[in-house]
């Protein structure tokens, strides 16, 4: 049985603090983006995507999940260990030599739920379109996911992506852009403005949808809905996912600068103290 809503935003709120934690603890990692996806991936993993019991590299027979903008690992590893995949208590090794819970997500040590790996930003399109067009030649009907930073879109190997897949009619793949405006260094149209992403997608042939409220999660539950409403028709998909770098943590929103940084112990204690524990930390 699908967790209800607030199943989901308790489940949100123990990844918030997971994230929190893992970062703090080795002072490096990725706060703000890993905080801003809380809510899409907690549901994407826990309400929508069609998963099996256990890991395989082939997936076949289940919806798969691609992390293309790697630095948000802390989400990723929370996400998949609270959803099964391997123990919670393993998010205590994060960052740590000989983990298999590195900065970016590596796939040499098998990590459980991890299928390619990620860091080096632009390549994860790829990836999940030849997942999807496998999925397609083995008459498997079911869907490839992929999540991408809106920074991340100004490389030039996700244009050679984003047109293949509308060239090739590979309908079978939901493309999500975490559009928060904002990168390391600074906004996305102070680095490198790339106008209307909705325009740019629909001019290379793909169909596209908003879920204005990225951090809602009955409005992500509709926006996905709607995505997966909207494969076979011959378009790939893509979701413009609105959300705020830092979520849940007032003084990490609305600015750039956590993108990068770890909380010290008063700003742990005080984000912590704004996210109160719903299940188990670990």
């Amino acid at each position: 049985m699908k967790p209800n809503t607030q199943q989901l935003s308790d489940l949100t709120i123990q990844v918030r603090r997971d994230i929190l934690r893992m970062v703090h603890a080795v002072n490096s990692g990725h706060p703000g983006g890993s905080l801003g996806c809380t809510e899409f991936l907690v549901t994407l993993y826990q309400n929508i995507m069609e998963r099996k019991e256990g890991f395989d590299m082939n997936g076949i027979g289940e919806d798969l999940f691609f992390l293309s903008n790697g630095h948000i690992s802390p989400v990723f590893y929370s996400v998949l260990a609270r959803s099964g995949y391997f123990p919670v208590s393993e998010l205590a090794t994060f960052r740590l030599l000989d983990s298999r819970l590195q900065g970016h997500p590596t796939t040499h040590e098998g990590l459980p739920g991890v299928r390619i790996a990620s860091g080096s930003l632009g390549q994860g399109l790829s990836v999940a379109l030849g997942a999807a067009q496998a999925k397609k030649l083995n008459k498997d009907n079911h869907i490839v996911y992929s999540l991408h930073g809106d920074g991340e879109l100004q490389e030039g190997q996700n244009w050679e992506a984003i047109m293949y897949a509308s060239a090739k009619k590979v309908d079978n793949i939901i493309a999500t852009v975490d559009l928060n405006g904002k990168q390391i260094d600074g906004t996305t149209d102070e680095v490198l403005p790339m106008g209307s992403l909705r325009a740019k997608f629909e001019a290379f042939g793909w169909d596209v949808l908003d879920i204005e409220e990225g951090n809602n999660i009955d409005a992500i539950i509709a926006g996905l809905t709607d995505a997966k409403s909207r494969t076979g028709k011959g378009k790939p998909v893509c979701i413009l996912l609105h959300t705020e770098m830092g979520n849940g943590v007032d003084f990490m929103m609305h600015t750039h600068a956590w993108h990068g940084k770890a909380p010290n112990n008063d700003q742990l204690a005080s984000a912590l103290a704004q996210n109160v524990s719903t299940l188990a930390d670990y």
